[in-house]
């Protein structure tokens, strides 16, 4: 069985190469500033549709993090984000009109977009509306971390997607661009989750939290994973399988310890559900391009209608990365 399932991976990865090959012919550069990347940069990947009013603050917070270069695929966006995404000096762009669902909801064209670009360097893989943090994150920057992980020789560092919301209903606040979105959708849940392994993969697969509380009460199965590893010590070879919840080699997935101990780990403060949610909602229904027929976003859809409000009485206000490690989901493991 052993050898059947390493077998099994090693025809998965090949595969996924070359489909992330295949399709590097949907891609379109708008602004290719690649050559500018130095050895030692770390970069972030990103694929985005009409998210101009989040660009400002995410690159704001990244650029301060310590991120060198973005890297941007833009499917098809018609607000402005793929031109104002063109004029930044650290930013290189992509566009395509192709399918999302049939990039494998863009890892396809990611995958290539790394192997191309991100070979031998930490690459960090996010949605917009996702902001990382880590143990120390107020006072280090992002290479510091990076620099311990080098020196640790580990290769991938895990971050747990943590849903953000505000109290009071989602429209209660609008959100506007260069904002800092948790001043809106400061609170989440400090509780209220599974986590179990994934044989083949070798990695944790984390659900609950507000989302399957609120819109999966009837099928807790099918709510959001929650699990990533988005940063990566990038290498051509290395595909990610499913978004960020998994990659290939194995070995990578492995971010945790078997044996009682803690790996260091942090945290994906989730900026989805501020005001500008239901459009969004509405607009990824109607084109269909998400994950099982969009479920997730039928789900929002049927519930937003009766204007819910996230917020509960066991909801936490968020203050920084101490209370998350408090609060067990973060960990510095051995990172002092």
């Amino acid at each position: 069985m052993g050898f059947s399932q390493t077998y099994r991976r090693r025809l998965a990865r090949k595969r996924w190469r070359i489909r992330a090959f295949r399709k590097r012919r949907e891609l379109k550069p708008v602004a290719n500033r690649t050559k500018h990347i130095k050895r030692d940069d770390i970069i972030i990947f990103s694929t985005l549709r009409n998210e101009r009013v989040r660009l400002s603050y995410f690159l704001k917070y990244y650029r301060e993090l310590g991120v060198d270069h973005f890297v941007f695929v833009d499917n098809d966006s018609d607000d402005g984000s793929r031109e104002f995404l063109a004029e930044q000096p650290d930013v290189s762009i992509w566009t395509t009109t192709h399918s999302y669902k049939k990039s494998r909801f863009g890892v396809d064209w990611l995958n290539w977009l790394q192997s191309k670009y991100g070979h031998n360097h930490w690459t960090l893989t996010v949605d917009v509306d996702e902001f990382f943090v880590f143990p120390f994150s107020d006072t280090r920057s992002l290479r510091a971390l990076t620099d311990w992980l080098d020196a640790s020789e580990i290769r991938s560092f895990s971050a747990m997607l943590l849903d953000m919301y505000p109290k009071g209903k989602l429209n209660d606040q609008p959100y506007r661009s260069g904002q800092n979105p948790f001043e809106i959708a400061s609170w989440f849940d400090s509780g209220n989750y599974v986590i179990r392994k994934n044989d083949f993969f070798g990695n944790l697969w984390i659900q609950g939290g507000p989302r399957a509380r609120m819109f999966f009460l009837d099928s807790p199965d099918s709510a959001p994973a929650m699990n990533k590893i988005p940063l990566v010590k990038w290498n051509r070879k290395y595909v990610y399988t499913s978004s960020t919840h998994a990659l290939l080699p194995r070995s990578l997935n492995v971010v945790y310890d078997e044996w009682g101990g803690e790996f260091a780990s942090g945290c994906l403060l989730h900026a989805k559900f501020l005001d500008t949610f239901g459009a969004k909602a509405a607009e990824e229904l109607k084109r269909g391009q998400h994950y099982a027929n969009s479920k997730e976003y039928k789900a929002y859809h049927d519930a937003l209608k009766d204007e819910p409000e996230m917020w509960c009485k066991w909801s936490e206000k968020y203050i920084n990365w101490r209370q998350l490690e408090i609060l067990g989901l973060i960990s510095k493991g051995n990172w002092a």
